[in-house]
């Protein structure tokens, strides 16, 4: 078994071509059309989120299928089809996203899986829990234990202003929900004990010289996919799991998956979305530590306007004559790319991208369609921010149990 796992997983280190790098750390590209997701899908071994699976999502929710689906930004899975059979059957389970907090604010690339989390949450009435790898952040970066503690919880309020219900939803950080819950380390020494130091190697890339709280961190961000982690809320019931996140986290979870069984629990399910780019291209995706890369969701409208004009890269031609006669190219445009993510009306965004194509719209015409898409989001984010206290902050934050549909019958 070990020899197969590890194989399987350590692909994730290099794992689109020799060009492409993707793990939890890392995500770069030499294309400017970023990552191959296809490849990137045959190389993980997941499934693509193709028409039959969205039909299923329409049908089985009665909802309007969210854009982000639609659209392929969450483009590829595990066993989702599984929690859709769980919810025909009248059962439920539970939703588990999360969060590095290692700047005090976030950008948008971060905001994406919280807008569909929250999608989720609402069209499924389930409970969502929020975990803070605050932990992660002091191991992997030079910052104090306080600081990722101040980190997590500013994050939190990003988080809140989202929109998440509170009787639905807990937000815990890892590095002071191990004290008030035994349960968590619990199942984090039940994973530790099913993953040996070679499996880990193999599966993340850590070397002799990384401190030793690098090579057992990956089950603490194992074990909120087990519910019995959160006694609180799902008492000793194992509940199913499914897990919104970023292809560059499927690691943690494929490793999860391997486990769960042999403690006697369902595996996680998981969405996986592709990356946002960052201002300057596809080829990376945004970093919480370069200001120039991303738009934060403290930025004010003038910054906004800066960032986009200045740095957002360019799909048109050299010049307008050659623009109108060649039209420009959608694929490695990034405001354009920004509008799949933000712009909801399908209409509207193939529109633009028809007139940009066709050399109609000009790269200056298309910045300032997303500036004007993103101000508003970001300004209104930023008032429902203002209204989060610290008395809702610890409210989300207190262990509690949480009211959704099927609560009274979870076997």
């Amino acid at each position: 078994m070990e020899p197969e796992v590890v194989k399987e997983v350590s692909d994730l280190k290099i794992s689109n071509g020799e060009e492409d790098i993707v793990d939890p750390w890392n995500v770069t590209s030499t294309s400017q059309e970023g990552v191959d997701y296809d490849k990137l899908i045959k190389r993980f071994g997941s499934s693509k989120v193709d028409q039959e699976l969205l039909d299923r999502f329409e049908k089985v929710t009665g909802k309007p299928m969210h854009h982000l689906l639609k659209r392929g930004i969450f483009f590829s899975h595990r066993d989702v089809h599984s929690i859709l059979n769980i919810v025909e059957q009248g059962k439920s389970f539970y939703i588990y996203t999360g969060r590095g907090p290692s700047s005090d604010s976030m950008h948008v690339g971060h905001l994406v899986p919280f807008i569909f989390t929250k999608w989720l949450q609402d069209v499924f009435d389930v409970p969502l829990v929020i975990q803070l790898t605050d932990d992660e952040k002091f191991l992997w970066k030079d910052l104090t234990v306080e600081e990722v503690l101040k980190l997590a919880r500013e994050n939190t309020k990003d988080i809140i202003a989202c929109g998440f219900d509170v009787n639905k939803t807990f937000i815990f950080s890892n590095l002071t929900y191990m004290g008030r819950c035994p349960n968590f380390y619990q199942n984090v020494v039940r994973i530790e004990k099913c993953v040996t130091f070679n499996q880990v190697k193999g599966i993340f890339g850590f070397g002799d010289s990384d401190v030793i709280g690098k090579i057992s961190f990956p089950a603490f961000q194992a074990a909120p996919s087990f519910s019995t982690t959160f006694p609180f809320i799902f008492g000793d019931t194992r509940v199913p799991c499914l897990i919104p996140c970023a292809i560059d986290q499927d690691p943690y979870f494929r490793m999860t998956r391997d486990v769960a069984p042999r403690l006697g629990y369902p595996k996680p399910a998981l969405l996986h979305s592709t990356f946002i780019p960052a201002l300057q291209g596809a080829h990376t995706k945004m970093s919480g530590s370069d200001s120039n890369t991303a738009i934060f969701l403290t930025d004010t409208p003038k910054q906004i306007k800066t960032k986009v004009n200045k740095y957002a890269f360019s799909g048109g031609q050299a010049s307008i004559e050659e623009h109108r006669k060649l039209g420009g190219n959608t694929k490695v445009d990034t405001s354009y790319q920004y509008l799949r993510f933000f712009m909801e009306d399908e209409d509207r965004l193939e529109e633009i991208k028809k007139s940009y194509e066709s050399g109609e719209m000009l790269t200056g015409e298309l910045k300032k369609i997303l500036i004007d898409v993103l101000t508003p989001i970001i300004t209104e984010h930023q008032q429902r921010r203002q209204k989060v206290t610290e008395d809702l902050v610890d409210e989300f934050m207190s262990l509690r149990p949480l009211k959704f549909k099927h609560s009274p019958n979870l076997s």
